[in-house]
């Protein structure tokens, strides 16, 4: 009985869960971890921009290790039963427009985090 009462009403759980949804849910426009349309637009310091290339580089080699892992046989647990491959922390550097990002489950790291 004491259970019972400690379950929330259904229209409590539905506020719930839709302003989770709503709160964390990316915008079309999201600028994902490594990803400048244009990167002269952002700042014109040499430096920085070298050091962006570098990282950019850097996120390239990862997404490439981590499509591997998915797919190496001696990995077999990594796309679970389900077979969805691992993609949490995939770092997207090819969608720049932000096309494929969109939904809770986008692709790529975001500069910012949501809830």
């Amino acid at each position: 009985m004491v259970l019972i009462r400690t379950i929330t009403s259904q229209s409590q759980a539905i506020l719930g869960i839709s302003l989770i949804e709503i709160l964390s849910k990316h915008t079309s426009d999201e600028v994902y971890l490594g990803q400048r349309d244009v990167p002269e637009r952002w700042t014109s310091d040499a430096k920085a921009l070298d050091a962006f290339r570098r990282f950019r580089g850097l996120l390239v080699e990862i997404a490439n290790q981590i499509e591997r892992r998915n797919d190496s046989p001696q990995l077999k647990n990594r796309k679970g039963p389900v077979g969805m491959p691992y993609m949490l922390l995939y770092p997207n550097t090819t969608d720049v427009t932000g096309a494929k990002g969109e939904g809770i489950k986008a692709m790529g790291i975001l500069n910012s985090i949501s809830i």
